[in-house]
């Protein structure tokens, strides 16, 4: 009885770590990859280094993008941060 009460404040503490910094976070990790999952052609996206571009061409794991002057860059989907605006 003595150790499961010694026991008790770590398994507490665990508990509170768990709903306070590993669930939310897999939330979140689930909603980037369904955003990255649904992404289409057309669609306006902001990149992890902060490129403002448009999504031309999907592949499996790549997407080409095009830049405003014309440029076309070719970035892996991991590499979307979010979705600015969907056509």
């Amino acid at each position: 009885m003595e150790t499961l009460v010694s026991l008790l404040p770590i398994i507490l503490m665990f508990v509170i770590f768990y709903f306070l910094l590993i669930r939310p976070q897999q939330k979140k990790q689930k909603q980037v990859r369904q955003m990255q999952a649904d992404l289409q052609k057309g669609d306006k996206v902001i990149t992890i280094g902060g490129l403002h571009a448009k999504v031309h061409a999907i592949d499996e794991n790549t997407l080409v993008l095009i830049v405003d002057d014309g440029t076309k860059l070719t970035y892996d989907r991991s590499a979307v941060r979010e979705v600015v605006n969907q056509d």
